[in-house]
């Protein structure tokens, strides 16, 4: 039976770089929605044609030609024992088509749950290095010198979508739009809840646990 494990939570919980840990541990390919879209419209596939031309009209890519991106990548070979989802699903509409879609897969859906003002904290407090992209936090990984990389001693520079306003903002459509996920997968029995306000290595291995089904 095909295992599908679908990270929740709100931006800055650390769901990517999670999610590359669980998928080398569970061995689990890990599909990111972002990735699809730029993979397609790279080389122009088809679908990434669609899509283009819809965010060239400046409108929001349907969900039934997301889900198609999606299942044209775990149709692969890699991905017939499962995969593990990370940006997707991002609305209650979105979890029900997919729901339609993986039939019998065993699903499991974590929560990595972290509060408003810790997220505010973590994103804008990033800086981010000009020459080789290297990222310093003003609380958790400071510079050395202010203003400077130590990787390469490039100038550091704060990312517009760093910015308070656009965090906020960001917050403010995941709880109208995503948050509700929650409930969806909640009511199906499959969805775990971890905190995501620990340590990286103590929310790991809480994600790693509750991947196993060892903890709800």
């Amino acid at each position: 039976m095909q295992s599908v494990l679908i990270l929740l939570g709100p931006p800055g919980a650390g769901k990517g770089t999670q999610a590359v840990r669980l998928s080398g541990a569970l061995s689990l390919p890990h599909v990111s929605t972002g990735d699809l879209f730029r993979e397609n419209l790279k080389l122009g596939t088809a679908l990434g044609e669609k899509a283009r031309g819809f965010m060239d009209a400046g409108r929001l890519v349907p969900d039934e030609l997301v889900i198609d991106m999606l299942f044209d990548r775990v149709g692969r070979a890699d991905c017939r024992g499962g995969f593990l989802l990370d940006g997707f699903p991002r609305t209650v509409a979105q979890a029900t088509a997919l729901d339609a879609r993986l039939g019998g897969a065993q699903v499991r859906a974590i929560n990595l749950a972290v509060e408003d003002a810790a997220v505010v904290e973590r994103l804008t407090g990033r800086h981010t290095c000009r020459g080789c992209g290297n990222v310093h936090h003003e609380r958790f990984s400071p510079p050395a010198k202010a203003g400077v990389c130590d990787r390469c001693g490039g100038a550091l520079y704060q990312r517009p979508d760093d910015s308070r306003d656009v965090v906020e903002k960001r917050l403010a459509v995941y709880r109208e739009q995503t948050k509700p996920v929650e409930a969806h997968y909640r009511s199906r029995g499959v969805l775990s809840e971890v905190d995501g306000a620990r340590k990286p290595d103590d929310v790991y291995t809480a994600l790693l646990r509750a991947a196993r089904g060892e903890v709800r």
